[in-house]
């Protein structure tokens, strides 16, 4: 099969593939979670690990050179390491990721590393053990915290703490994060609450970024930080003296739709354009039925072409994406 660059309609090269590996998680947070429980897939409907590395090596001869390993929770998936191992040792990849909640990071970190992971993203939107418990439905702070310690110690850098902003909720709290760069090598990355899917809570008027900006503003100036063109789409900062940064993911005040260099494939083997819209192609009957990498690179060509110019995510009128998160991958 022939290299052929994913270029859209708006001549954004798309060369980031997201995989959600599972649907599965070990926490309930408030804002992923539905109040009635979310149908899991069957272990039938969910691709094996051997299918996902089939699609990642045609999306590589497609110009893919960037993945991100999601869920669900990534970590539950039994021989995640080994998956890791494998699509790590890929030629033509440039980077792989791991997007994780942290609560099994510290027992997986040896392997993980082993696998060739160098950068890493925790989900962590409190640093209270209290507080933890109610945004999750679990009393797992402490592991959480002792993975992201175990990262730091085992040379993963660099370490993002994903932070979503969630008024009334975790917004007393933008002053620790960000003071947390003064201390260690993080990237705290405060992120804009996207309404996907069905929540159990409402939060009310979002924050957005400039009002977080604002708040961190009182501990000192935020001093820009120059993107490199492997950046994904955070406005990156830091504080002065300060060892780590503080970026920005500003997905409704200011989004960056006309940058965007992603597709996502789903635990169920759909890949989708847009993660704030529903359309999407199915890859796992065809790679099930037997079709050549010819036929599935079309997909991901057709799938291209689908790519919107921008979500219709307004700040106060939510965009009617049915999927949840998990199912998706963040």
């Amino acid at each position: 099969m022939s290299s052929h660059r994913l270029v859209d309609r708006y001549n954004r090269h798309l060369n980031y593939l997201r995989i959600s590996i599972t649907d599965r998680c070990n926490l309930r947070c408030v804002y992923c979670v539905p109040p009635d429980q979310i149908p899991r897939l069957s272990h039938t409907d969910i691709l094996r690990y051997e299918e996902i590395l089939r699609i990642v090596r045609v999306g590589v001869d497609l110009g893919i050179s960037k993945i991100r390993i999601t869920g669900g929770e990534p970590l539950v998936r039994k021989g995640v390491c080994e998956f890791l191992a494998a699509i790590s040792q890929m030629a033509g990849l440039e980077e792989v990721t791991l997007t994780t909640n942290g609560v099994l990071l510290e027992e997986n970190i040896g392997c993980i590393r082993d696998a060739g992971i160098r950068r890493i993203n925790v989900s962590l939107d409190t640093l209270r053990r209290d507080k933890f418990a109610d945004i999750t439905g679990r009393d797992d702070f402490d592991k959480v915290w002792n993975g992201i310690t175990a990262a730091r110690e085992t040379g993963i850098n660099p370490i993002k703490l994903n932070v979503v902003a969630l008024r009334g909720t975790n917004d007393d709290e933008f002053l620790d994060f960000a003071r947390l760069t003064l201390l260690h090598a993080f990237h705290i990355r405060f992120i804009e609450y996207m309404p996907i899917g069905k929540s159990r809570v409402h939060f009310g008027p979002p924050i957005l970024v400039p009002e977080i900006k604002d708040r961190i503003a009182s501990i000192g100036p935020l001093m820009p930080i120059e993107k490199n063109p492997a950046d994904g789409p955070a406005e990156r900062f830091k504080l002065e003296g300060a060892v780590g940064e503080i970026g920005f993911i500003s997905a409704l005040s200011h989004h960056f739709c006309s940058s965007c260099n992603r597709l996502r494939l789903t635990a169920s083997g759909q890949l989708r354009p847009c993660l704030l819209s529903d359309h999407q192609l199915d890859l796992k009957s065809p790679l099930r039925a037997g079709e050549s990498n010819e036929k599935l690179a079309e997909i991901f060509r057709r799938a291209v072409e689908k790519k919107p110019s921008d979500h219709d995510l307004a700040v106060n009128e939510p965009s009617g994406v049915s999927c949840q998160m998990s199912s998706i991958g963040g």
